[in-house]
């Protein structure tokens, strides 16, 4: 198994399906838990020094945290919309609790600063249509600089229709400068199924002759991605199966930002789009995930 490809459960603990901190990763920032509720069920976690998303994948739930109390409609899959979620600072105690079940992703960043416990509803979430042809591709951009205020937390999703590529061309965020960010990265993956069963998506990382990275891989629903440093894409969503991925980043700069460069070799890409139509099959769903 190539370390920066988590098979999906390969690290489940407990009630979460998906658990990856700062230290399994061998990072400093980024972490991820994808937290699996029964019908009833709940669950109560400490952020530590990290500030920490709820965020539903399928169904709905309550999070209690510093007194308030948040009530997630959530939605019935990730390809039904945005949804609404909750922010929860460093140093608290949250509790999960669904009555009709569901899994939850908890993205969370190592941080200084304790902010307040917020709620985010699903039609602020600003959806995004980007690239063109076969690369185009839908972005929910839930806590980003000026979408969300958080201190070092970056979180979106990615929806790409069946046959199509994302997270192309590549690009990287992995230097501090004036047009790029230090960023870990964590990929995780739901694969829409076929009438036949599971589907199938391809993620390419690679790297550089002084910082090798080296992952081509195939990826099924709930699996995992790592992307320490080096150049990623494409995400490749095969024929006949919608890809969907959340992004989980965080680093060491001072500002809160998210500035990619393009690898050169393959950068010119984008102006071909300008000459091609959106597709047609985007965007997925709406906010609410109605």
């Amino acid at each position: 198994m190539n370390r920066y490809h988590l098979p999906a459960r390969s690290t489940a603990d407990g009630p979460f399906g998906t658990v990856v901190t700062p230290e399994s990763a061998e990072w400093g920032y980024s972490g991820l838990k994808i937290l699996e509720l029964g019908p009833g069920e709940g669950h109560t976690f400490e952020t530590g020094h990290a500030e920490t998303l709820v965020l539903p994948l399928t169904g709905s739930c309550t999070v209690e945290c510093d007194d308030e109390l948040f009530e997630l409609e959530g939605r019935k899959g990730v390809f039904n919309g945005a949804t609404d979620f909750a922010y929860i600072p460093r140093d608290a105690t949250a509790t999960v609790t669904s009555a009709v079940g569901g899994r939850f992703a908890l993205p969370s960043a190592k941080c200084e600063e304790r902010l307040q416990a917020r709620y985010g509803p699903a039609e602020d979430v600003p959806v995004e249509l980007r690239g063109a042809g076969n690369c185009s591709r839908q972005v929910n951009n839930y806590c980003l600089p000026g979408t969300f205020e958080a201190e070092q937390l970056l979180v979106c999703e990615v929806l790409t229709p069946g046959g199509n590529w994302s997270s192309y061309p590549p690009h990287k965020h992995d230097e501090a400068g004036e047009n790029e960010s230090e960023l870990e990265e964590i990929y995780y993956f739901e694969v829409a199924a076929g009438p036949e069963g599971p589907g199938f998506a391809f993620q390419r990382v690679y790297g550089t002759p002084e910082r090798p990275i080296d992952v081509c891989a195939e990826v099924l629903s709930g699996d995992v991605v790592l992307i320490p440093h080096g150049w990623h894409g494409p995400s490749a969503a095969a024929p006949g199966y919608d890809l969907y991925y959340l992004n989980v980043m965080a680093g060491p700069g001072q500002e809160r930002a998210w500035l990619i460069c393009d690898d050169p070799a393959h950068g010119w890409v984008r102006s071909t789009w300008a000459a091609q139509d959106v597709d047609p099959r985007l965007p997925f769903g709406t906010a609410g995930g109605e």
